[in-house]
């Protein structure tokens, strides 16, 4: 059974369609009893990163998440759910996240990067192409340049370049899949992605025994 976290701001309906197209049994759910049965858990998310964690903190979510992830939980973050991974975001002030993986979330612009292309769009937006950066079994089938669709305006600039599975070119280095230990993060849509996040999807849901493929 696979978890997918509840906490009234995440894009769940897609993800759920995608788990049970895949042979697996998905739950929506918050109570921590019924996530602990659950052999993998999945945090989807959209909107904006502060009241995504006040939305996790008041239901305790934020904690519960820490120590099922410490105890070995396969978990896998989407899109905004990824970014919360990351000790902080610098969307709309200052915001401390889960602090599973190194690094913050910051703005795509001249701000943050002195080489930045003014003449590209905020959000990164549509089909970009991934780029391998280490090798990890997520990635299992997938082909380098396969497409991914992003959207976004902020990016995770990780500590540790290591926990990069996955990134894309957009004028910087856009993580799209990361990974530490059992932790792992997709910054685009796998459910959107066509094929390449289908596998993506399959391979966590392997990994976690979910399926069989």
């Amino acid at each position: 059974m696979v978890g997918i976290i509840d906490y009234d701001a995440g894009n769940v309906k897609s993800v759920m369609k995608a788990v049970e197209k895949l042979g697996a049994k998905p739950v929506l759910t918050s109570d921590p009893v019924v996530l602990d049965k659950c052999t993998s858990l999945i945090l989807p998310g959209v909107g904006s990163f502060g009241k995504a964690m006040e939305n996790l903190k008041k239901s305790g979510l934020d904690e519960y998440i820490k120590k099922a992830s410490a105890e070995g939980k396969l978990f896998l973050g989407i899109c905004l759910g990824m970014q919360m991974l990351f000790d902080k975001s610098y969307e709309d002030g200052e915001w401390n996240g889960l602090e599973l993986i190194p690094g913050s979330v910051v703005r795509f612009g001249k701000q943050n990067d002195e080489n930045w292309n003014s003449e590209l769009k905020i959000p990164h937006m549509g089909w970009n192409r991934l780029i391998k950066n280490r090798q990890d079994n997520i990635g299992n089938g997938i082909d380098e340049g396969r497409f991914a669709y992003f959207v976004h305006s902020y990016y995770a600039v990780p500590k540790d370049w290591n926990d990069v599975v996955y990134y894309a070119d957009y004028s910087v280095k856009v993580p799209g899949v990361v990974r530490k230990d059992n932790i792992i993060g997709m910054q685009f849509h796998p459910e959107k992605s066509s094929d390449t996040g289908m596998r993506l999807l399959t391979n966590f849901l392997k990994e976690g025994e979910n399926i069989v493929d």
